[in-house]
């Protein structure tokens, strides 16, 4: 499948927001709000799709509600970026609705994270474009620092290859090594649903990201999640993987995990960070771009290709 590069966002363009996974009530919508004030106030315009605050069925907007926003945010020529408002549990349900070729005909940049890694790396597999694993659009009123933020203008702006890091965090080398590959992936807990079944990506050649939400998905469901995966012929597919953050009560760590589940089985690199995950410092992460990782080098993991054009 042809790739496609989403254009680059401009000063004074217009960002769409919409919620396919939790509702947007109460003080989420508080948050929605403030986030939005703050991207006019850098120039942006922002409309907001039209059952963004929709809760249906009690638990969220229905999932035609859901697809409608998506559908409409890609045909309109006004928009050119969709932000995601926040994560959840169920973005899934909207696979049926989505119009892929639409999409496909009307690129753009799409991005958020969490529970919306379901949804973006099902459309770069559906349509070939480049989608993005990044800070969600409330969060942008949410966090104390405006990391996140400011590195989603770095990629989408300015074009960045660079992934920021914080401080004198450093990536670390769990198994050593050198691979090339698109990267896919995000939130572990939702890669898993995309192993097998009618929507399924393609782990081919890949360097996988992996990252989970420590208060949510206690270590018995990372091994379980990491098993049906191994079961499945996951690892025997990819090239590298990239393990994100992930914090638990119990102090156990995800990257041990994997390396429990892996038993020296695979050959291929394991690095890890804390700038991608259910983290306040979030890099930009292009599903469908190639990268490198080589272990030897500080900065472990380079993007080989422009995402935005």
């Amino acid at each position: 499948m042809e790739k496609i590069i989403p254009n680059k966002l401009k000063i004074g363009d217009t960002i769409g927001v919409i919620a396919p996974s939790d509702p947007i009530v109460g003080i989420k919508k508080e948050e929605l709000m403030k986030a939005k004030e703050i991207v006019e106030k850098d120039g942006f315009k922002v409309k907001l799709s039209k059952n963004i605050f929709s809760n249906t069925n009690g638990y969220s907007a229905t999932v035609q509600e859901k697809a409608e926003d998506i559908n409409e945010m890609f045909a309109d020529n006004n928009i050119k970026m969709i932000w995601c408002a926040k994560g959840g549990n169920n973005s899934n349900t909207v696979f049926d609705y989505i119009d892929y070729e639409l999409i496909r005909n009307n690129p753009k940049i799409i991005c958020g994270y969490s529970d919306i890694t379901s949804l973006t790396n099902i459309i770069t597999a559906k349509t070939g474009l480049v989608t993005f694993n990044s800070t969600n659009f409330k969060t942008i009123a949410t966090d104390e620092t405006d990391f996140s933020y400011k590195e989603a203008w770095h990629r989408f702006i300015e074009g960045s290859l660079e992934f920021g890091m914080v401080n004198d965090d450093k990536y670390e080398t769990i198994k050593v090594g050198v691979a090339e590959g698109e990267l896919v992936g995000g939130n572990l807990s939702l890669t898993r649903g995309l192993v097998c079944g009618k929507y399924s990506i393609n782990f081919d050649d890949k360097i996988l990201c992996l990252e989970d939400l420590g208060y949510e998905t206690e270590p018995a469901f990372i091994s379980n999640h990491l098993y049906f995966m191994k079961q499945n012929g996951v690892f025997d597919k990819i090239k590298g993987l990239w393990i994100g953050n992930y914090e638990h009560e119990s102090g156990i760590q995800l990257e041990k995990m994997i390396m429990d589940v892996l038993e020296n089985e695979y050959n291929f690199p394991i690095i890890k960070s804390n700038n991608f995950g259910h983290i306040e410092t979030k890099t930009v992460i292009p599903i469908g771009i190639k990268a490198r990782i080589d272990t030897s080098k500080d900065k472990k993991i380079e993007l080989l290709e422009n995402c935005v054009k």
